[in-house]
């Protein structure tokens, strides 16, 4: 523990306010999760919202739960840890009117997706502001898969210049603040596409359509690709996520120094073995 405390710490560079969220493990390794009803809650907003050009779907609760997606009208303390990291992004972000949030990590397994998925959901929550999560792994793409959802057209279509972003937008039944945009499949040149001239009009036209839309972009890992770093120049912020026992001090220290460019919001150390003390 004494090791990942230090690691984060010189990782953090004086730049990237440390986000502890050891009961965030729950949402990513535990065998326990929220159990979402059917249909899930709609109880993400008060008042109606219009998403047009967006197809709606129903994944199974089931497969919801066996992807670690939780609920997040749930009291269970995953949840408790998740808002309070959206509200801590949130913070820096308002404050900085940034809107685009690149999801970061050093290596593939430190709980990126888990932690980009579950915190969209949380932020959907707050009813000043709608979410778009968009997949750019085009490595290991699993958005898709999560949501037990079969893409016609995805983001990988925009990028490619074969389709628009009004065809790959995707809301999940009964959370109408939370759109979804992900990846049909892998590209072979992926880093050279997110540098290009089409990604850099979806990320402008993305972030100019909606005002009060937040979002949020989950690429491949930083040390394992060139993706993210490519991609870092269109996004105005970013979030480093690290796990416990897994993410060596070198490759956090490596990640962040690659990103230096790139403004922190936070660090998020997943998979923590202490628990914060109940209220």
């Amino acid at each position: 523990m004494d090791r990942i405390r230090k690691a984060l710490d010189l990782a953090r560079l004086e730049r990237a306010k440390l986000f502890r969220v050891s009961d965030i493990e729950p949402a990513v390794s535990a065998e326990k999760v929220v159990e979402f009803k059917e249909p899930p809650a709609a109880n993400m907003a008060a008042e109606e919202i219009h998403q047009t050009h967006t197809r709606v779907f129903s994944p199974p609760a089931r497969i919801l739960e066996q992807n670690r997606i939780l609920d997040p009208a749930s009291r269970d303390a995953a949840v408790v840890a998740f808002r309070m990291l959206r509200t801590h992004v949130l913070q820096r972000i308002d404050a900085h009117g940034w809107r685009t949030v690149a999801i970061f990590s050093p290596g593939a397994q430190d709980g990126k997706t888990t932690t980009a998925t579950n915190l969209a959901l949380s932020l959907a929550g707050d009813r000043l502001h709608t979410v778009l999560l968009v997949e750019l792994d085009f490595k290991r793409p699993s958005l898709a898969t999560r949501f037990g959802l079969t893409p016609e057209l995805g983001a990988d279509d925009i990028i490619t210049g074969t389709a628009g972003i009004q065809d790959c937008l995707y809301q999940m039944e009964g959370f109408e603040r939370f759109v979804l945009m992900p990846a049909r499949g892998t590209l072979n040149n992926s880093s050279e596409l997110l540098a290009g001239p089409h990604c850099r009009q979806m990320v402008s036209e993305l972030r100019t359509r909606y005002p009060d839309r937040i979002i949020l972009f989950d690429l491949p890992p930083v040390l394992l690709a060139d993706d993210a770093l490519s991609f870092a120049p269109l996004i105005e912020c970013g979030l480093v996520v690290a796990a416990e026992g897994r993410t060596r001090r070198k490759d956090l220290v490596r990640t962040v120094e690659l990103l230096h460019k790139t403004p922190l919001v936070g660090t998020v150390l997943n998979r923590a073995a202490e628990t914060a003390p109940g209220y």
